[in-house]
């Protein structure tokens, strides 16, 4: 027969993709390398902290750091034995941001202990993170494969509708004007936080085996193609979730956020802009009517709008404007400036139970200034993008939407909360992830973190393997099946 071409593409076309190519070991030396790092930067922003607040350094210094080296530690060892392809920056990170929310609630007990009766926050995560890691090793030893996870698609799903709807029914009287946790005697579960995860499944399962169907354009409308109408149903059904949430649970942040993943999501299986600008229309919507007919939401809304009214006499106030933790959080952004105040040298008590909510995200602000946000919004980046990476290279239909909606979530959970502290949006009262206090958050991101080092291991094991024989991939081109076809015809 006539010239031959060898096929194009393949897991094998570009090996390396990642910029960490090399044997298992040496990615799992780096990570250990960056895991050391970070307990290292954690350790001098404890003692720069404490230095400041005491002049000296406790007693119990250097167990504490030794506590936090060896969490690091257990994690890497567990990556290393079972996903030992896995990207090497996400463990670091997840630990560079866990001992950093740890430094900042330390650093606040001090402060919030001298002006009230505070009980300590920092025990308490401590406890959590170790759980975390506990469920974060559980996960990683249990699940061999990502794609274990899409044989329980159905049941994660109803289980996270329920969780998700529980809070209406069982949570009793609103906390902070919000029905968000589910409580158990003196515990409280915020089921949103795992349900992001089970959902994030689910839409990665069924997006996959849908994605023809709503790939389809029905018309354009000012040169942009829309989907058709019969495919709107999916969307239809997770935006009255959403609203559902919101009505019910007045829950503002968990309601963008999942209504958010599934459009960010939906755009990544098909490609069509309007699903997206579909997406924007009806949250908008539907977020104008609630914070119409909703007092808290739409008193957050005047928070927002309004945040230096609470200075004013009551009867001058816009409705709703009852706190001062919008204001103080711009006072403090401005008090830190650029390079900030010094951890331990800011007023962070001016923003009340900063450590147990996304106004920490402002008390970073003060004492490490917009350069330290900078830092930290791009480590919340950094690990978004390792999970897009991964679903770059990987393979499966089902990898790729499952990696590409974890990162879309973390981000989006990112911006709720930092958004809502700068004044950039309503704030949500959204745990910032790692660095908020909150079991249930700290928990439920470690198991986020276990999902994606189960994929970016299976993306690390594409991209080692060898580029295939073109002596065994060859193909027929296309002027050989017109000859051939020439051919049968005479």
């Amino acid at each position: 027969m006539g010239a031959r071409r060898a096929a194009a593409g393949g897991i094998g076309a570009a090996p390396g993709a990642s910029g960490f190519s090399g044997p298992p070991a040496k990615r799992r030396n780096l990570e250990l390398l960056l895991i050391l790092f970070a307990v290292a930067v954690c350790a001098l922003g404890d003692a720069s902290a404490e230095l400041a607040l005491h002049g000296t350094l406790p007693g119990g210094f250097v167990v504490q750091v030794l506590g936090l080296g060896a969490l690091g530690l257990v994690a890497h060892l567990a990556v290393r034995k079972w996903a030992a392809y896995a990207d090497p920056l996400i463990l670091p990170i997840t630990v560079l941001l866990g001992g950093a929310g740890l430094v900042m609630i330390h650093r606040l007990d001090y402060s919030y202990k001298k002006i009230d009766n505070y009980a300590p926050l920092a025990p308490g995560q401590i406890q959590w993170l170790v759980i975390g890691l506990v469920v974060f090793i559980a996960f990683l030893a249990l699940i061999k494969h990502h794609r274990v996870l899409q044989r329980y698609t159905y049941v994660l799903m109803a289980a996270s509708l329920v969780l998700l709807m529980a809070p209406a029914f069982f949570a009793g009287d609103a906390t902070y004007g919000a029905k968000r946790w589910i409580r158990f005697g003196s515990l409280s579960m915020e089921p949103d936080e795992f349900t992001k995860i089970a959902i994030i499944v689910f839409f990665a399962s069924y997006l996959m085996a849908n994605r023809d169907a709503l790939a389809l354009v029905g018309r354009k409308v000012g040169g942009i193609s829309l989907p058709r109408g019969r495919n709107l149903g999916p969307i239809i059904a997770i935006w009255a979730v959403s609203m559902m949430v919101l009505i019910f649970e007045v829950d503002l942040g968990t309601s963008l956020i999942v209504f958010g993943i599934f459009i960010v999501m939906l755009y990544m299986a098909t490609e069509r802009t309007g699903w997206v600008i579909i997406g924007v229309l009806l949250a908008a919507g539907g977020a104008f009517v609630v914070g119409a007919t909703s007092s808290h939401v739409g008193g957050r809304v005047a928070a927002w709008l309004y945040p230096m009214d609470i200075f004013l006499p009551a009867a001058q106030r816009h409705a709703g404007v009852i706190s001062d933790q919008p204001a103080q959080a711009l006072f403090a952004l401005g008090h830190g400036g650029f390079l900030g105040t010094g951890l331990g040298q800011g007023q962070p008590w001016l923003v009340g139970f900063a450590g147990q909510s996304d106004w920490i995200f402002a008390t970073f602000g003060e004492e490490l200034g917009t350069a330290g946000l900078m830092v930290i919004l791009m480590l919340f980046l950094l690990m978004a993008e390792r999970s897009m990476r991964a679903a770059i290279r990987l393979t499966d239909p089902f990898g790729k939407l499952l990696a590409g909606g974890l990162g879309a979530a973390l981000m989006l959970q990112v911006f709720v909360v930092a958004g809502g502290s700068i004044g950039l949006i309503p704030e949500t009262g959204k745990a910032l992830p790692f660095l908020a206090y909150g079991g249930s958050s700290m928990v439920a991101n470690w198991l986020m973190v276990g999902v994606m080092i189960k994929v970016s291991d299976a993306a690390g094991r594409v991209d080692l393997e060898p580029a295939p024989d073109p002596a065994e991939t060859l193909t027929i081109s296309a002027e050989e099946i017109a000859q051939a076809r020439a051919e049968m015809e005479l």
